[in-house]
């Protein structure tokens, strides 16, 4: 765990079912990885993919953590404190 990072520390992650990011399908496009925001559940496409949806959708909302979506990663990302924790 984290320790330095108050929005990691207490964090339960949320879970999808959702395997892609809406944004790029709606645009034609396709994503690398997926990451989903643990305030309010969306899907969104990674920084390594070239519309970068979750940056996006942090500096929009404000919403500061993200998980991986991919099957077998269990990570936490917070935009705010650029901290992570693993599990």
């Amino acid at each position: 765990m984290s320790g330095t990072c108050e929005h990691l520390e207490n964090l339960d992650p949320k879970q999808t079912d959702i395997y892609e990011c809406m944004k790029c399908v709606e645009m034609g496009d396709s994503w690398v990885h997926l990451r989903l925001c643990q305030t309010c559940g969306e899907v969104n496409c990674c920084d390594s993919s070239k519309n970068k949806h979750a940056t996006k959708h942090f500096h929009k909302t404000g919403h500061p953590v993200i998980t991986s979506a991919e099957p077998g990663e269990q990570w936490a990302w917070c935009y705010i404190d650029r901290d992570a924790i693993s599990w």
